[in-house]
């Protein structure tokens, strides 16, 4: 017998009977026969077949009392019963079914129908134990599968904004830092109950990801602006300023192309708003109070910050007690006032100066 191949148990007291529903059989599976329920009962202690074929009627124990007991045996409840008897009528066929039996098949039967219906039997017991397997599992491999998503997001989040980086060098480690700024602010807004609502409606993590595109814009800046050496004129500097739109429409043409993402909405909203001010004197649409997303007035925040403790060609970088008492003097202005105390209380644990 082979290891692999499905188990039968045929229960029934004539040996004709056994015989021709082993030979029916022996050729697609392992085949075992006993001739009473007692005997049943010895073979299961030992084996636990695919598939058992089950006689009703049998001295001492008849099928309909040995399904019970399988049914109620927690090692033997998952086994399907197919009842092999000699009893037509529409009412013992509905009894058994009831009892639990995936088929009745009536005696005397086709060795070939009775092949083909064990066979469709063990399909389903096969597709079933596999979408058991499935159910059970689904949570970890949908949870697998967004742990990769996310990765292979991050990933390309990483390498986009690392090539921003390289083109305008005197960035350095901004769009790391301002994430991290990002990430303390939002813990402590969560913790005071600042825009709550709102934020219970993002995915933190894919919003801390999309920050990384926020200068995304000043791949379609000039070199000889980007990366000037010394402060830049008014000209060079309007120019500057159209990264914010660049930027908000290289996202936008990608998720034309793609369907609705959190992370590239995220990442356009900042993108296109990181430099608006709360009292409309900043770019690039001159949007005022809270008609500015709230991603565009956090992303505000970090963004100046890092700008202020980051050295350039045209200043020195300010300290983070200098960058702090700037940041704070200008809520109500450039910031939205009722950030100011989350960033009050996240100050302490924003990033060190490079």
């Amino acid at each position: 017998m082979s290891d692999d191949r499905k188990k039968v148990l045929i229960v029934d007291d004539n040996p004709v009977n056994l015989k021709m529903a082993r030979n029916a059989l022996i050729s697609a599976f392992d085949v075992f026969t006993v001739p009473s329920v007692a005997k049943m009962r010895q073979l299961l202690e030992s084996i636990l077949p695919d598939l058992i074929l089950l006689d009703v009627l049998m001295p001492e124990i008849g099928g309909y009392e040995a399904i019970a007991e399988l049914k109620a045996d927690e090692r033997t409840n998952g086994i399907p019963v197919i009842f092999l008897t000699s009893k037509a009528d529409a009412i013992s066929e509905l009894e058994g079914l009831s009892l639990g039996a995936v088929d009745y098949i009536i005696k005397p039967f086709t060795p070939q129908l009775l092949l083909k219906r064990a066979k469709i039997h063990m399909l389903i017991e096969s597709q079933k134990r596999e979408l058991k397997y499935i159910n059970a599992n689904l949570e970890k491999l949908v949870e697998a599968k967004m742990r990769e998503i996310v990765e292979l997001q991050g990933a390309i989040l990483s390498t986009v904004s690392e090539l921003v980086e390289r083109r305008d060098d005197v960035t350095g480690m901004h769009v790391i830092r301002t994430a991290q700024t990002l990430r303390v602010l939002t813990e402590e807004m969560f913790r005071i109950g600042v825009y709550l609502d709102e934020l219970r409606q993002w995915d933190i993590e894919l919003f801390l990801q999309s920050s990384q595109l926020h200068d995304v814009g000043k791949i379609s800046i000039h070199d000889d602006i980007l990366m000037k050496p010394g402060k830049l004129t008014r000209e060079e500097f309007d120019e500057m300023k159209k990264h914010a739109a660049f930027g908000e429409k290289i996202i936008d043409r990608i998720q034309q192309n793609t369907r609705e993402s959190a992370f590239l909405t995220h990442a356009k909203i900042m993108a296109g708003t990181h430099h608006e001010k709360w009292d409309g004197s900043g770019y690039p649409y001159s949007f005022a109070g809270e008609d500015i997303p709230l991603q565009g007035r956090l992303m505000a925040i970090a963004d100046v910050y890092d700008a202020l403790i980051s050295e350039r060609p045209y200043k020195k970088a300010f300290t983070m007690d200098e960058a702090g008492r700037i940041i704070h003097d200008s809520f109500g202005s450039h910031f939205d006032p009722a950030l100011e105390e989350a960033f009050e209380a996240a100050f302490a644990r924003f990033p060190c100066p490079a």
